[in-house]
């Protein structure tokens, strides 16, 4: 079945999908969204429920292959290192399940070969991006505090800071004895009333959906507003592959709805938004007699120098009651030792986020450093339930081409589509690097009079997905231009953590934004004047003329 022709076409509902599809239906474009999952109902969300610890490892697990929804893809591990990996599908893509914590990309990050040695530059700068971050922060509701000397001059995030915990405060005080950096971390989680959205309540439930509608997930941040405004959101729709046209240039692509039922969705421009697993996976899955490896994909990178964040945990045990169960994902952040030093051993940057303890269920279960049955199982809760903060460290992933997304040969989504397939290996560089930062944060534990801590070095869980489509002026050695524009497929367009260069040591969500913005806004541009009768034709045209 033909639906009606588009002239955007988004695959993906989730950040950079949103922010991309309201800058196009501001220029006046017809947007239609095709999005695998379906719209949240916050009346199921696990976090306001006695036995949420249970259904979070579970049913509301990050993890699709844990969960098993038919939303879902599955995600063959079988060549990788990896236990598990964070994905959600869903109106709200992960960030329904995320953090909210908004950091961004520092200047170096963009530099890193220039000024450290490592990884590869950018084709754009920090002061190119900070403009869409700062309108991204205000799209998302962002709270935090100005000034961070960790960042160069700029607009400050539109809300007042969340307070700062009372473990973020006794950490804080620790980091301050030492001389190191600390400040309250932006959350895209309102301090106060913002756009229809309620305050955070500090239940500290973030990692499985927001009962209250305060986090910014783009169901509530973006869709709801773009639908009534006349944009097309099909949820529940497995897109199969995208549809190529005579001349080599896209045309829509192929999806199937809950019934199983077959559509074309037709449209003048293409972009991609489902993230660095699902993108490559899409366009490896879209192979054909003219583009037998998969479309955009002339340099033999689509799919490879796939990055993500693994993690080091480190905790501290406190004697003084602290409520650590509550609060939002990330207190207080360190960035006293982001930036890369060789002499430390390896390279890279890497930031700390405080996160809030956990409560008595998690505290019990019988895994390895959670919990403890028998005599011991009464004191072991007690000594840790509200009395433990823990330190999330990420650092720099080095692109790898050996590391990448490839199409399964063994396992399939429940449509019968190739899952995809991760071939990845933790780098020697990212051992080190937390051996190292996990030391540090002990150290910041001690200082603030923890009276036991404990390190996990090496959590090898994936998260924040990056690379497969990486950015880059030279077509041999990049997916996509600088603007995200396909180098191959002048009307293909991809705005997820796809085309990161290198990881950086935060959180992504940010960054993927004002990426999503700069690309939408720069195609925006240069095809909102033509006329609607000739949009079929010009836009290619011009999408040739400005790539």
């Amino acid at each position: 079945m033909n639906d009606e022709r588009a002239d955007v076409l988004v695959i993906g509902a989730g950040p950079s999908g949103a922010v991309a599809a309201k800058r196009m239906a501001e220029a006046g474009m017809k947007v239609v969204c095709l999005e695998q999952g379906e719209w949240p109902d916050r009346a199921q969300f696990p976090g306001d429920k006695l036995d949420y610890e249970l259904t979070t490892l579970k049913q509301w697990s990050f993890d699709p292959n844990v969960r098993g929804l038919p939303q879902d893809y599955p995600i063959d591990l079988s060549e990788s290192d990896l236990i598990g990996i964070g994905n959600f599908n869903s109106v709200g893509g992960s960030a329904t399940l995320y953090g909210g914590i908004w950091p961004r990309l520092t200047p170096s990050n963009f530099r890193s070969r220039s000024l450290r040695g490592y990884a590869e530059d950018w084709p754009l700068t920090y002061e190119e991006l900070r403009p869409f971050y700062e309108q991204t922060d205000h799209e998302f509701g962002v709270a935090g505090l100005e000034g961070n000397p960790a960042y160069p001059p700029g607009a400050g995030p539109p809300l007042p800071p969340l307070p700062v915990s009372k473990g973020g405060l006794r950490l804080a005080r620790g980091l301050a004895r030492l001389g190191w950096h600390w400040w309250p971390d932006p959350n895209a989680v309102p301090s106060v009333p913002y756009e229809g959205r309620r305050a955070c309540v500090q239940r500290g439930t973030c990692y499985s959906g927001c009962n209250e509608g305060a986090k910014a997930s783009p169901d509530l941040t973006h869709w709801r507003q773009l639908v009534d405004q006349g944009v097309r959101l099909i949820d529940g729709a497995r897109v199969r592959r995208l549809v190529v046209d005579k001349r080599g240039l896209a045309a829509g692509a192929e999806w199937y709805d809950r019934n199983g039922a077959g559509h074309i969705q037709e449209a003048d421009l293409v972009i991609c938004a489902a993230n660095a697993i699902g993108t490559p996976r899409l366009l490896l899955a879209s192979a054909d007699q003219r583009h037998p490896d998969g479309l955009a994909n002339s340099s033999g990178l689509l799919g490879r120098n796939l990055m993500l964040h693994t993690w080091a945990l480190v905790t501290g045990i406190f004697d003084e009651p602290l409520e650590s169960w509550r609060g939002h994902r990330s207190s207080v952040g360190c960035m006293q030792f982001y930036e890369s030093d060789e002499s430390r051993g390896f390279v890279g940057t890497s930031k700390w986020h405080l996160e809030p303890g956990t409560g008595p269920l998690t505290q019990a279960l019988p895994a390895p450093g959670l919990g403890v049955w028998g005599g011991e199982h009464h004191a072991h809760v007690a000594e840790r339930l509200g009395h433990t903060l823990v330190w999330g460290i990420t650092g720099d992933d080095l692109p790898s081409q050996a590391n990448r997304v490839v199409l399964s040969e063994s396992l399939q989504d429940p449509s019968g589509f190739a899952a995809p397939k991760l071939v990845y290996q933790v780098n020697d560089n990212t051992r080190r690097m937390f051996e190292w930062h996990a030391e540090r944060a002990r150290e910041s534990f001690e200082a603030a009079g923890a009276a036991k801590v404990e390190a996990m070095p090496l959590v090898p869980v994936g998260t924040h997905l990056y690379g497969t489509a990486r950015m880059g002026d030279d077509p041999g050695s990049s997916v996509v231009d600088r603007w995200g524009v396909s180098h191959d497929i002048p009307n293909l367009a991809v705005v997820d953590g796809s085309v990161f260069v290198t990881t950086g040591g935060i959180n992504p969500t940010s960054t993927i934004a004002a990426l999503a913005l700069r690309t939408a806004g720069h195609l925006a541009t240069h095809c909102s004047q033509i006329p609607r009768p000739e949009r079929s034709r010009a836009f290619t045209l011009a999408l040739i003329h400005i790539s």
